[in-house]
């Protein structure tokens, strides 16, 4: 597998939000859905980031591991304001996948368009597919008796 998730205790986690957290302020991959797909030579995560601008976005490469972090301010609240309901998070949220060998983490691209950014990973060459020649010998040339 090339591409491999990095938050076996997604379920944990999530858990231990609603029991302790406030559900709105948090560090997490939970605010990060995210997909991954192949196409062709390349590997495509696309992750939900609404409301994040594409400043507040930051993507590393480190060992084969790629870190994408982005922020959400917080909302302005003005004196007078009650909230009547609060779900939507904000604060840095983080979210880490480990690449394969097979993958080019020279070439990574990223776009962000309506909110959802797009990550761009090819396939190294030395792991695409390639044909190899087959040598045939000559046959043995006929030695005369």
């Amino acid at each position: 597998m090339a591409l491999v998730r990095s938050d076996p205790f997604r379920e944990l986690d999530r858990l231990a939000q609603q029991l302790w957290g406030d559900g709105r302020t948090r560090s997490s991959s939970l605010s990060m859905p995210m997909d991954a797909y192949r196409k062709g030579d390349v590997f495509l995560v696309q992750i939900d980031l609404p409301g994040v601008q594409s400043d507040a976005i930051e993507l590393t490469v480190e060992d084969n591991v790629l870190t994408v972090r982005a922020e959400r301010p917080s909302p302005e609240v003005n004196e007078g304001v009650e909230a009547l309901v609060a779900e939507r998070p904000y604060g840095t949220f983080s979210r880490q996948m480990f690449l394969g060998d097979n993958l080019d983490v020279d070439r990574i691209e990223a776009a962000y368009e309506a909110g959802v950014l797009t990550v761009t990973i090819p396939v190294a060459a030395h792991a695409k597919p390639r044909r190899i020649e087959v040598a045939t010998k000559r046959e043995r040339e006929a030695i005369p008796a």
